[in-house]
């Protein structure tokens, strides 16, 4: 729409009321038009401020902020860049040595401290047999204590096949043939039991697992 200028005062005093009202009402009309165009300029600033995060913004998780004074300027980093030492590094000479780095011995009080949640983690105990004690009998030696070290493991899959083992009964009386029915899955006609659908939806909605990657660990699980 061309914009229309402004009338003089004079100009003004001379107009009937059918052009007073007619100019009323272009008014109106004006400043609904810029009221639309005000709006739809937000919404698409509202979108290139939302492409720009997800282009250009950060996409792991929230990490601190630094305060102004840790941070350092840009031409800080290019000198460190270029030199290889902080800038202003105070400077020490060290009389030339040499030493043997002694092998520290693993804290056996450090691994005997449990890390995990007995009630809730399966643990398989193993038994090491001690050398010491090889080739002699169980009257030459006596065992005063134990000792536990623990260590995370994982095994190829975490998934197990429940077997059901169903006797076909004959009675000799009667001659009857029977046999207990098979236990009723959580979804009629499939073959998952009812740990394995909740631990889907768990790697589904708590660990945000795709579906095709849970099919390709059941292949490499073992399972077809």
């Amino acid at each position: 729409m061309p914009r229309q200028a402004l009338p003089t005062l004079d100009e003004a005093a001379g107009f009937s009321p059918a052009q007073v009202v007619e100019l009323a009402l272009d008014r109106a009309t004006l400043a609904r038009d810029v009221g639309q165009l005000q709006q739809k300029i937000a919404g698409l600033e509202h979108q290139v401020d939302w492409f720009r995060r997800q282009i250009f913004g950060q996409k792991s998780e929230k990490r601190s902020v630094l305060a102004p004074a840790e941070q350092m300027s840009l031409g800080e980093l290019l000198s460190l860049a270029q030199t290889g030492t902080p800038p202003d590094a105070p400077e020490r000479s060290v009389a030339a040595h040499s030493r043997k780095n002694s092998p520290k011995a693993p804290d056996a009080k450090a691994e005997s401290v449990s890390f995990f949640d007995e009630a809730r983690v399966p643990i398989e105990v193993i038994e090491l047999a001690s050398p010491e004690v090889a080739g002699l009998t169980p009257e030459q030696y006596e065992i005063i204590g134990t000792k536990e070290s623990f260590r995370l493991a994982q095994r190829p899959g975490s998934y197990v096949v429940i077997k059901y083992v169903r006797p076909i009964v004959k009675r000799v009386a009667t001659q009857l043939i029977s046999c207990p029915a098979a236990p009723v899955g959580v979804i009629e006609g499939s073959r998952a039991d009812v740990s394995f659908v909740a631990g889907l939806l768990l790697d589904k909605m708590a660990y945000h697992l795709p579906f095709h990657r849970v099919h390709q660990r059941l292949l490499d699980a073992g399972f077809r």
